[in-house]
């Protein structure tokens, strides 16, 4: 699909992205490698798209960031701290990750989905939590809609509530594993715009995705991953218009 950044933000809530570094990160299930000795830089602020073939470990990494899966060994450093010294809970308090499929409470409503997981996660006020609930799906265009059950939700719609529950936790990093693979296409643009959006106002943004236009326009850093490495990595404009190893050469070939 075509993507066009969206209009510069001028105001609105602006978020404090911290630096997220990976250091020979090894991950594996059973005795299969699938994430090999990965290295990458993510500056605060800033938004890192990673691009690849299926099966390719891209997935696999995020789950390492924010401790769904333990690495077999490198390291993880958020603003500069190893997460692996950490509580996992307290790791995803400050590392956000929003999936394929919204995971929404199907008999609450946007605002109560929301605001439930500020309440359970950070221990607020039932009123402090309505409070950021609001203003968090008032950000992600979902205001008018906060009273809504996600079965009368689009899926663009369910998505953007999952958004907006993990921004409810001030998080420093915001990972998003192909965010939108699970919407209609005619869907897809609002949430990309989205996510564009953050980035405006200062997240830090670690994106798996498989919408070229989107890396192209947003991401100030493209990762091409292969078999559980990183193959390329640099400036979209040289990804995509100089490619260096004939493998990611083959797979914009592919995919543009």
């Amino acid at each position: 699909m075509t993507y066009t950044t969206p209009v510069p933000i001028t105001d609105g809530h602006f978020y404090a992205g911290s630096s997220l570094e990976l250091r020979d990160l090894t991950m594996a299930y059973g005795e299969i490698e699938v994430l090999r000795e990965v290295s990458l830089e993510v500056e605060p602020g800033t938004t890192t798209c990673i691009i690849g073939p299926s099966g390719s470990g891209k997935s696999t990494l995020l789950r390492g960031v924010n401790r769904l899966h333990e690495p077999k060994s490198g390291d993880v450093l958020l603003a500069g701290e190893s997460v692996l010294t950490q509580k996992p809970d307290a790791v995803r308090k400050r590392i956000g990750l929003v999936f394929q499929h919204f995971n929404l409470f199907p008999d609450h409503t946007a605002l109560e989905n929301v605001a439930l997981a500020v309440r359970h996660v950070k221990g607020l006020s039932k009123a402090e939590s309505r409070r950021i609930a609001e203003a968090r799906l008032e950000e992600v265009g979902l205001a008018e809609r906060a009273d809504h059950r996600p079965r009368d939700l689009s899926g663009g719609q369910q998505q953007r509530v999952a958004i907006a529950r993990a921004l409810a936790m001030e998080p420093e990093v915001m990972l998003f594993d192909e965010a939108t693979s699970a919407l209609d296409p005619e869907l897809v643009k609002g949430v990309l715009n989205l996510m564009a959006q953050l980035a405006q106002r200062g997240m830090t943004m670690l994106v798996v995705t498989h919408e070229m236009g989107f890396a192209r326009k947003v991401a100030d850093q493209v990762v091409f991953m292969d078999e559980g490495r990183v193959v390329e990595a640099g400036a979209p404009a040289d990804l995509f218009e100089h490619p260096k190893s004939p493998r990611l050469q083959r797979f914009l070939s592919e995919v543009l």
